[in-house]
């Protein structure tokens, strides 16, 4: 290492050893200025008063997060649409054969399944997708049986220890998400996906809320969000946005890849909000962006860009398109109506 970062154990021999260590391990990349940090917080654990417990919790995810990262690599140019629900619902049942045929859809449009590889929902989406497009991410509970049969001895399995990796193993990996009806585990996983989304801390994708035919489990939910926090003023008008609520298998598959017809992905560089796109904005578009969405534009206006330096640094998505502007950087369900308007040019 040519410069060591600035956060350190505080003991300069120690850092310098770290340092060599790097050095001999001959890494990947050009990131040995993280894995030196990550050395430092393992060491400094070690130096400082954290007790047994919590060090167990921070090996064991780190451990959990690396291998689910190895896990993904090779399929990390194919998108995923995860599968959320309840895991009592059994075979036969008018939920599980929507989440049966919302896989085999999402196999078809050549997008990957992801379910939290239990029974009920979870197995219905991997069985409509197929093992081969399929992932389980799964919770090892003391109460439920290992992952179902469909996925039980893939090597795309993942069991995690903790929710909260399983978590961030989900939203990380996902560019697209279908929630059927479900108990508090369903119902924390949609509230959380939203809070996540509204706030800004993970990606904006499409949220399907999927009723099976008779069903009125999401129009009821919807009703409550409306009677109790919309009309109080808790959430915005524009939050509803951030969800489709259907009973058609076949809107709710279109629904989650067309939001990529045009929009690919967005970072944040500097003071700017850069949005890929999967071809050129026109004129008229960005007239159109710029006169709706000026509510969210913090200065100046939406407009044309080529790639960044830090883009260009990561090697990122460099062959896109691209627009750019001042977000305002709390707007987030305006800006998922701004990429929806994106979309349906």
């Amino acid at each position: 290492m040519t410069k060591l970062p600035r956060y350190r154990t505080g003991k300069p021999k120690l850092d310098e050893h770290i340092a060599e260590i790097i050095t001999e391990a001959d890494l990947r990349g050009d990131d040995d200025d993280l894995v030196f940090e990550m050395m430092v917080t393992a060491l400094r654990m070690g130096l400082e008063d954290v007790d047994r417990a919590d060090k167990k919790l921070v090996n064991a995810a780190l451990k959990e997060l690396r291998y689910a990262f190895h896990v993904f690599g090779p399929y990390q140019g194919i998108p995923k649409c995860t599968i959320f629900g309840s895991a009592r619902i059994k075979p036969g049942d008018p939920a599980y054969e929507a989440a049966k045929e919302f896989g085999a859809k999402m196999a078809e449009l050549e997008w990957m399944v992801m379910t939290g590889a239990g029974p009920g929902i979870m197995a219905a989406g991997l069985e409509g997708a197929g093992a081969e497009n399929s992932f389980g991410i799964n919770i090892v509970l003391p109460f439920e049986a290992s992952a179902n049969e469909i996925i039980a001895d893939d090597p795309k399995l993942i069991n995690f220890r903790y929710f909260f990796t399983r978590k961030v193993t989900f939203m990380k990996e996902s560019q697209g998400y279908a929630i059927l009806p479900g108990g508090f585990g369903t119902m924390d996983e949609a509230f959380e996906l939203l809070t996540l989304m509204q706030t800004g801390k993970t990606f904006l994708a499409p949220v399907v809320l999927l009723d099976p035919p008779g069903s009125t489990y999401w129009e009821r939910w919807r009703a409550f969000v409306v009677d109790e926090l919309l009309s109080d003023g808790l959430i915005s008008e524009a939050d509803m946005g951030l969800v489709f609520i259907t009973n058609s298998v076949e809107d709710a598959a279109n629904e989650v890849n067309r939001f990529y017809r045009t929009y690919h992905s967005s970072r944040a560089v500097g003071h700017r909000l850069v949005i890929r796109t999967k071809r050129e904005i026109r004129d008229d578009e960005l007239g159109a962006l710029n006169r709706d969405f000026d509510d969210i534009i913090e200065e100046g206006a939406i407009e044309r860009i080529s790639a960044t330096d830090s883009e260009i640094r990561d090697d990122d998505n460099l062959d896109l398109h691209r627009i750019a502007f001042r977000f305002n950087r709390h707007g987030y369900a305006r800006l998922r109506l701004l990429i929806d308007a994106l979309n349906n040019v």
